[in-house]
């Protein structure tokens, strides 16, 4: 890897893709994880609802690039859109 910024996402505890930080050459690196119990019918559905699928990655990788400056956060703002995402949701941890 390079100076881009890594996205680590995981249906498990943050802290498990936490262990691998020191391997990962990037000086950005993004942690997405359950950090708690689901009460979805799917892995599908358990995913989104603690923020951790395909759609939570695009938007903390393009997050990441808008804070290096590299991408205007009008482009965040478009995929939050694109993927339905409400901004103001309850944190899953406490839903």
């Amino acid at each position: 890897m390079n100076d881009a910024p890594a996205v680590a996402s995981t249906d498990y505890m943050k802290l498990f893709a936490e262990q691998v930080r020191t391997y990962v050459p990037a000086d950005d690196y993004r942690v997405l994880g359950t950090d708690g119990f689901g009460r979805s019918d799917s892995r599908e559905n358990l995913r989104h609802h603690f923020e951790v699928d395909a759609s939570y990655v695009v938007v903390a990788a393009l997050g990441e690039l808008a804070k290096r400056g590299e991408i205007d956060k009008k482009v965040v703002a478009d995929a939050i859109t694109k993927f339905n995402i409400d901004a103001d949701k309850v944190n899953p941890r406490l839903a």
